[in-house]
């Protein structure tokens, strides 16, 4: 389960009319639930309102774990995570 605990990093992309993070990538735990970057954007951006997908395709669950995510969808050492103030892809 070693590998579980490791850092993943998340790469946010804004999408549409969101505005663009000072600082887009970060890292997290990967025993982290995905909530957890999108309570990150709301605080950065002061929305309530966002959507979160990843791979421009779909809005992973927020209780799905980061490193699950990481592992099926990551790809060149990192998650790419798009966020858009409104809906971008269905």
């Amino acid at each position: 389960m070693a590998s579980d605990s490791r850092k993943v990093i998340v790469h946010l992309r804004a999408t549409g009319d969101a505005p663009i993070l000072k600082q887009a990538k970060f890292k997290i735990a990967g025993t982290d639930k995905f909530i957890k970057v999108i309570d990150f954007l709301r605080r950065q951006l002061h929305r309530e309102t966002l959507f979160v997908y990843v791979n421009s395709a779909f809005s992973p669950n927020p209780d799905e774990l980061v490193i699950d995510l990481y592992n099926n969808f990551g790809f060149d050492g990192k998650l790419v995570v798009n966020y858009a103030c409104s809906m971008a892809w269905g």
